[in-house]
């Protein structure tokens, strides 16, 4: 069955960087388009960042632009984050999702001093 979990979250201070990873098992990883969304509490999911199955395309929200670079290995079949330059607000369960609907759990990312 598909699988997604995410993994390198944590708890860094404004400014600082962390890399997320979502391993992908059950399905062809390379027919979907991955995305990021993250969910912070009482406020619902929202997207982050989304790359083409062939990595050739990338999108982000705007609040992450310039911030956020996602890309992927489709040879790993993993889907990275890089998250660099981190604000408070940017505090929030990070989850993955494939093209077809799956989700995984989510990690958690707290930004704080």
């Amino acid at each position: 069955q598909v699988q997604l979990v995410e993994s390198g979250g944590g708890l860094v201070q404004p400014g600082g960087s962390l890399r997320l990873s979502c391993a992908a098992s059950g399905f062809t990883f390379s027919n979907y388009a991955m995305s990021w969304y993250h969910q912070a509490p009482g406020k619902e999911r929202d997207f982050v960042a989304i790359i083409n199955k062939f990595g050739s395309f990338r999108n982000y929200a705007d609040s992450v632009k310039g911030r956020f670079t996602v890309s992927r290995d489709n040879v790993k079949n993993t889907v990275y984050l890089q998250m660099n330059s981190l604000k408070p607000e940017d505090t929030a369960v990070y989850y993955c999702r494939q093209a077809g609907g799956y989700w995984g759990r989510g990690t958690q990312v707290t930004v704080s001093s």
